[in-house]
Formats: structure tokens, C-alpha cells, sequence
């Protein structure tokens, strides 16, 4: 998948992975990859800003990990909760708008 594809929608992505719970940055990428049967293969360089930027906006939390291999584990705020109940509407209406459009 083109990274072009992705704009605008990154963000949602990552908090609905979240959505199931805490996770490191590395596991976050590999949940993407997995939940998209691998066409969402992103890079780290894509993933942690958009990591730190849902965290500067309030809608993610982060804290170290204890344990032999320090990480920072990422976790849905209340904000990001309802960021992804909005996405998630968005997203509803705007894939309706586009079969209706391209629908055959």
C-alpha cells in the first residue's frame, strides 16, 4: 500500500489498535501488519511520530515498561476514545459516500 493511501487515516489507525489495550511502539507496528493481512508494513519512522503526536494532542499515554528491555508503552486516553468513536463515524459515512459513487 502506498504511503499516499495512508494520509489522514494513520491516526485512526493506530488508536484502534489500541483500542485492545497497551502496547509498545514495535507491537503496534506489528498489529497493523497483522490486522491488514500485511499491507500495512509501516516503518518506525512513519509510526512514532504519529505515536508522538497523538500523545501531544492528549489522546494517548505513554509510560516505561518494567523489565529487562525498557519500552514505551503506549494506551488510549479518554480523548483518544472518543477520537476513534469520531473516526470511526467518519469513516462509516465516507466509505457509504464512496460505494455509492463507484459501486456498479
Amino acid at each position: 500500500m502506498r504511503a499516499e493511501a495512508l494520509k489522514g487515516h494513520l491516526d485512526a489507525l493506530i488508536l484502534g489498535v489500541l483500542e485492545d489495550g497497551p502496547l509498545h511502539g514495535y507491537a503496534i507496528i506489528e498489529q497493523l501488519k497483522q490486522r491488514s493481512g500485511g499491507s500495512l508494513d509501516l516503518p518506525e519512522g512513519t509510526v512514532y511520530p504519529a505515536l508522538h503526536r497523538l500523545e501531544a494532542a492528549g489522546q494517548l499515554a505513554s509510560t516505561w515498561s518494567d523489565g529487562a528491555r525498557r519500552r514505551r508503552v503506549y494506551r488510549l486516553t479518554a480523548k483518544g476514545e472518543r477520537e476513534l468513536g469520531q473516526r470511526r463515524r467518519e469513516w462509516s459515512t465516507f466509505v457509504k459516500a464512496i460505494d455509492a459513487v463507484l459501486a456498479t
